[in-house]
């Protein structure tokens, strides 16, 4: 089964993360990686960091935040099986940060 994984955090976590030094940034991504190198049988997609938004109504369009830091696409026997798998994840540097694991379903018909 297919999952999408959402790495979240409130927004003053991500403000303080972006605020870190070179070095810091270097040591944050060299533990994404060694964490990626760990699940590369789960991984279908490590997809990225989320930018900037743009919450789009009947009414029109504004810029927004939201809690969402980056996202990855996985798989696995079950979401729970996947949770094992996220033990240690480097986002959990990232304080108060937490990791959502969503279905994804085959689109009906």
């Amino acid at each position: 089964m297919k999952f999408l994984v959402l790495y979240r955090a409130p927004l003053a976590s991500f403000d303080q993360m972006m605020k870190a030094t070179p070095e810091q940034q270097k040591a944050g991504m060299d533990a994404w990686r060694a964490w990626g190198a760990k699940a590369s049988k789960s991984i279908v997609d490590m997809g990225g960091p989320l930018g900037k938004a743009l919450k789009v109504t009947p009414a029109g369009a504004s810029a927004t935040r939201n809690d969402l830091g980056g996202f990855s696409i996985m798989q696995a026997e079950s979401k729970e099986a996947l949770a094992e798998t996220m033990k240690g994840h480097p986002h959990f540097m990232t304080p108060d940060g937490f990791i959502e694991i969503v279905d994804m379903p085959p689109m009906p018909g």
